[in-house]
């Protein structure tokens, strides 16, 4: 069984595993972004560089008090076991998993959305507190949004075999 999964992950095609291999590359680049913001946040690092654009302020965004108010810990070191998390969901089940086991799909598009919401209220508070973005935490909203397009047709998929299954 774990032979067949690792065959299936590595090196299957169709049934979405584009889609899921496309999630855990744009979960390691958030997860990227959020590791360089930790390392302000914790002090490693004095500066977090990005590029000299307008409205771009990292640091003042990511040393507010707002980056800091959730379980009195740095909001990217948070991120960082949100996007493992999301990059798990993606990768686990094999690759008819939206026919077999249609809970997991829609379990990792709950939480690509749940993650989307607060991509969105962040990116706003940032502008409406701070008149101001960081670089690294709009490389990570992109890569929500993408993973967020790359979840509809499996959890479809999911939907509808669940829905095959209540008629019956």
């Amino acid at each position: 069984m774990a032979s067949e999964l690792s065959r299936e992950l590595r090196t299957g095609t169709g049934d979405f595993l584009g889609e899921r291999r496309a999630i855990v590359v744009l979960s390691l680049v958030a997860i990227g972004a959020m590791g360089l913001i930790s390392l302000y946040q914790t002090g490693v690092v004095k500066h977090l560089p990005e590029p000299p654009l307008p409205g771009l302020d990292a640091d003042r965004v990511d040393a507010s008090d707002e980056a800091y108010q959730r379980f009195s810990t740095p909001d990217a070191v948070l991120g960082l076991g949100s996007y493992a998390l999301t990059m798990a969901l993606a990768e686990v089940g094999g690759q008819d998993r939206a026919r077999k086991q249609p809970w997991l799909p829609l379990g990792l598009a709950g939480k690509i959305g749940f993650d989307l919401a607060q991509v969105v209220r962040m990116t706003r508070i940032q502008w409406t507190k701070y008149r101001a973005f960081c670089f690294w935490c709009l490389v990570s909203a992109a890569a929500t949004v993408a993973s967020a397009v790359l979840t509809f047709g499996e959890a479809r998929q999911a939907a509808q075999q669940i829905a095959r299954r209540a008629r019956k």
